[in-house]
């Protein structure tokens, strides 16, 4: 089973697509993964882009993630996170492989301001917790594993979610409208584990 996932930032889709990726048996494939697991001279292209603050081109995107879903624990299907990002992405995607199901995590505006606001990672071994959602860390200011002190990405205040979610509205949300009839909707406010469960439903699991 081939699925994508699809959801604002903040609505937990990656944290969903691993968990789901568990209990189907199939890999998780998120496109931030695949740039950081990169060697040789592909890592080094994509590391000057991405260190320029420029994203990825599509064509070279593409291309790692058809290396990625051509090895062989990808036989049996795998679920896509984070791409594609528009309807570009998601053309050029039909012509390397077919989606049979996309999940739709939604949340409103003002849940992902909340939540995203809450994230904090910690400076020295960089694990990621919420001061709002799961997973909260024992203290606000220090890492439960290491100690170290917890942090906020620049990325992470109000002005730079909303210009985020606008821009998620505007080029990511048109793709559903191409893959409505195999689109699963779920609604992303819930319990992790009820979302787990729905989607699980959904799929006949």
């Amino acid at each position: 089973m081939k699925l994508l996932f699809i959801g604002p930032q903040g609505s937990g889709k990656g944290t969903q697509a691993a968990i789901i990726s568990k209990h189907l048996g199939i890999p998780h494939i998120s496109t931030g993964d695949i740039f950081r697991s990169l060697t040789g001279e592909l890592k080094q292209t994509v590391d000057e882009i991405i260190n320029k603050g420029h994203l990825v081109p599509d064509e070279l995107t593409l291309k790692i993630l058809k290396q990625r879903i051509s090895q062989p624990d990808c036989y049996r299907g795998f679920i896509l996170d984070g791409f594609p990002r528009n309807i570009n992405q998601a053309d050029s995607l039909e012509k390397i492989t077919k989606i049979d199901k996309v999940i739709e995590i939604n949340i409103s505006d003002k849940e992902a301001i909340k939540r995203l606001s809450g994230r904090v990672n910690c400076e020295k071994c960089k694990e990621g917790y919420n001061l709002i959602t799961t997973p909260k860390p024992k203290d606000k200011n220090h890492c439960d594993k290491c100690g170290g002190k917890l942090i906020q990405r620049a990325d992470d205040n109000e002005d730079a979610i909303k210009k985020r979610l606008h821009t998620y509205h505007k080029e990511t949300e048109p793709i559903l409208e191409k893959y409505k009839h195999i689109t699963i909707k779920i609604n992303g406010e819930q319990d992790i584990e009820q979302i787990t469960k729905e989607i699980l439903e959904k799929l006949g699991h």
